[in-house]
């Protein structure tokens, strides 16, 4: 066992090792040990903020390493005490500098994060039109706008474009685009330096502040009144605001006024990519990188990553270093020999002859009705054989049993025409694909 005084550098060693060098220097170094008793532990903090930010996120492991004989709520106590340090030379902000710790004060935005390269789908459509309404009239469209969707789905990607359209067309608007953790990091060094008024003004005289991932501000009180306070003084300037998360305001663990004032304006979703949109993305992310991907590769690459968009970038990266320093051309196969790690597959689901008919009937655009039913029209009949070639496929029951599904046909009609697609399969490309994409509708 260790004695209380060993206690506090062992703690220090674990902690490092399991967070960053800069969460480290900025919320732990900070950090002094005082005394310790088998009852509690006495630490000196520089503020309330390095206070609230250690017991949320290292209570659990600083109980672990010192043998209290009842941990509680008062088993950690704190003094604070505001260090002495020099004060500094020049302003934290003038009205030209980042807040991003920019020393060129210059705004930064990804340069690859524009309008013109942001693919639009139906999945997204709706939210990129919004981004381009504030980007035309910032403050006076939807203000705030929340633009809110899973990982690697284009949220900063938005942001970013939002911010170079009102750069480039509105030269004399004050905009700023940051991270939730940069603006954290600002109001830590601002408490240290005594310098909050300097950092209040900069954030409050703003034309456009755009602020991404939000969802880093839960559980942070302290923090989250100060953006708050910042963000009602925007707003009632009709200033724009535009804030990103992984979930909509009213899954975020904030205080109900967060969430009210983001809920204010218009909240907007970015969802994930249809199959014919990735293939889109996919050829034009490789047109970027001069890399020739046949529309059919394509497709094969965009029905097996199909969670976000970041993925299929990362796999494109792959297949293009692959292809170079192999000296090849980009195939199906390469594709999937180089890519085989990363190929997703949807989680089975039970499929039934009602999923199968909805499906075929939405894709060839005939009624379910049709399809069970007598005619042996072209447009009715191949439809009706590719809808038993799935059933057959992809539901273990008897012949007998599928065949009656379809309007009690017999077991040799459905046997006929599962034998008559299979065949056409080999030929044509164009059933091929209709057939996959079935299967991934059906599937996911």
């Amino acid at each position: 066992m260790l004695t209380s005084q060993d206690c506090w550098p062992a703690f220090l060693e674990f902690i490092e090792e399991k967070c960053s060098a800069a969460e480290f220097e900025n919320w732990i170094a900070p950090i002094k040990f005082i005394e310790a008793t088998e009852d509690h532990v006495v630490l000196e903090v520089p503020n309330i903020f390095v206070q609230e930010y250690f017991l949320a996120n290292f209570k659990k492991d600083l109980f672990s390493f010192f043998p209290f004989s009842a941990p509680n709520e008062t088993s950690v106590q704190f003094v604070v005490v505001e260090p002495n340090r020099p004060k500094p030379t020049t302003p934290v902000f003038s009205h030209t500098e980042s807040p991003q710790g920019g020393q060129d004060g210059e705004l930064k935005l990804n340069p690859f994060y524009t309008f013109n390269d942001f693919i639009e789908g139906p999945a997204n459509q709706f939210v990129k039109s919004a981004a381009m309404g504030v980007a035309s009239r910032p403050g006076k469209s939807y203000n705030p706008l929340f633009i809110h969707g899973g990982v690697g789905l284009g949220k900063t990607h938005l942001l970013h474009a939002i911010g170079h359209y009102i750069k480039e067309n509105q030269k004399k608007v004050k905009i700023q685009c940051i991270t939730t953790e940069g603006f954290i990091n600002d109001l830590i060094d601002n408490l240290r330096n005594k310098s909050m008024d300097k950092m209040k003004r900069y954030y409050r005289s703003l034309d456009v502040l755009l602020v991404d991932d939000i969802q880093f501000l839960q559980s942070r009180l302290n923090f989250e009144e100060e953006f708050c306070n910042t963000f009602e003084s925007l707003i009632n300037q009709n200033k724009q605001i535009v804030i990103t998360s992984d979930k909509p305001p009213g899954q975020l663990k904030l205080s109900e006024r967060m969430i009210a004032r983001m809920e204010w304006g218009l909240v907007a979703n970015v969802g994930i990519p249809d199959l014919e949109t990735r293939v889109a993305i996919l050829q034009h992310k490789a047109e970027l990188r001069g890399l020739k991907v046949p529309h059919k590769v394509a497709f094969f690459i965009a029905e097996h990553i199909f969670n976000n968009v970041r993925q299929l970038e990362g796999a494109l990266n792959r297949l293009s270093a692959y292809c170079r320093l192999m000296g090849m051309e980009v195939t199906e196969e390469i594709a999937e020999k180089t890519l085989g790690e990363l190929m997703q597959h949807a989680p089975s689901k039970r499929i039934s002859i009602e999923n199968i008919l909805k499906c075929v009937s939405s894709l060839y655009q005939v009624r379910i009705s049709d399809l069970c039913g007598n005619a042996r029209t072209k447009e009715i009949a191949f439809p009706r054989q590719v809808a038993m070639y799935l059933a057959k496929e992809l539901i273990n029951e008897s012949l007998m049993k599928l065949a009656s599904s379809f309007g009690g046909k017999t077991h040799s009609t459905l046997l006929h025409a599962w034998k008559k697609i299979a065949e056409q399969l080999e030929k044509d490309e164009t059933l091929k694909r209709q057939i996959q994409i079935a299967r991934r509708n059906l599937e996911t």
